[in-house]
């Protein structure tokens, strides 16, 4: 006769450990997607940055080497 598998305890404590090492698990691959979606963040906003730096630096040059605007003149009034 085979012996009897060894499965999990149907008691109250093997359950909890069950749910514990489950709850465990979950809190590890909650922090780990965590982790993953600030590392992106962190990335994108660095991105971002450079852009709008990149941006306000040429539109500072094409301010500098723009044409100054037309002095527009008064018109005279009659009285």
């Amino acid at each position: 006769m085979n012996p009897p598998k060894r499965g999990p305890v149907r008691t109250a404590k093997g359950v909890f450990e069950a749910w514990e090492k489950r709850t465990e698990l979950v809190k590890l691959q909650t922090n780990a997607e965590s982790a993953a979606n600030d590392a992106k963040t962190k990335r994108l906003k660095a991105l971002r940055l450079e852009k709008e730096a990149q941006d306000a630096e040429a539109a500072r040059i094409a301010a500098e080497n723009a044409p100054p605007a037309p002095v527009k003149k008064r018109a005279k009034r009659s009285v």
